[in-house]
């Protein structure tokens, strides 16, 4: 996969993160996503809100984002909050960082999970 194709691969992550959970997309944050292949490591500096993505270190990263390429991949494709929590969960995705950013995200993406599964049981009890 080329440099410009992963870069679009990215912004389409985040395109669709930002659409699952919006009040991520105003956050301003720098972040270096690490996608590590077979025998290779390609490092992303990534900008949001935008986003400004360029394959180098980001030396004024506050997050970096360890994945490896094939979990990365598949995440582009099913590119949901859920499936984001469940790589993270099982350890696949590792985020660092300090602790206050990492939690702010984490605490914005779970509100956003309640409200989601709430609307869906509403709108379940109202069908029936």
């Amino acid at each position: 996969m080329s440099t410009a194709d992963t870069k679009a691969q990215i912004a389409q992550v985040i395109a669709g993160f930002q659409h699952e959970v919006p009040a991520l997309e105003r956050l301003k944050l720098v972040f270096e996503l690490e996608l590590r292949g077979r025998g290779d490591i390609q490092l992303f500096r990534v900008e949001v809100p935008g986003p400004k993505i360029t394959k180098d270190i980001a030396s004024d990263a506050k997050v970096r984002l360890s994945i490896p390429r094939a979990e990365f991949n598949e995440l582009a494709k099913e590119n949901t909050i859920r499936h984001w929590r469940e790589k993270f969960v099982s350890g696949h995705v590792k985020a660092s960082g300090p602790p206050e950013i990492l939690k702010l995200i984490a605490n914005v993406v779970a509100k956003q999970e309640e409200r989601t599964r709430t609307r869906r049981l509403s709108a379940r009890n109202h069908a029936a």
